[in-house]
């Protein structure tokens, strides 16, 4: 896996930044949202970039976040909470 691949090849669909302001509950404009997203993968080190099945998950827990990307388009799909228990 090649994480500078993903961090220029990832892009987004216009229904993702709804989705994306739906899971973190958050009102981010697209621009915001993508900020949001490239920070996180330029910061996650490359142990938590794991590939399984079509898809990267990227987990970073100082933003407590897990963003999915699909591994064949580099789209991203959803970004999730982590929640610390």
């Amino acid at each position: 896996m090649n994480k500078n691949e993903i961090l220029k090849n990832h892009c987004y669909t216009k229904l993702v930044y709804e989705r994306i302001n739906k899971k973190l509950k958050t009102n981010f404009s697209n621009d915001e949202s993508e900020i949001l997203i490239k920070k996180v993968l330029e910061e996650t080190v490359i142990e938590n970039y794991i590939k399984k099945g079509k898809n990267f998950y990227i987990s970073n827990n100082q933003y407590n976040i897990r963003i999915t990307i699909n591994s064949n388009t580099f789209r991203v799909i959803t970004v999730d909470r982590i929640l610390n228990l």
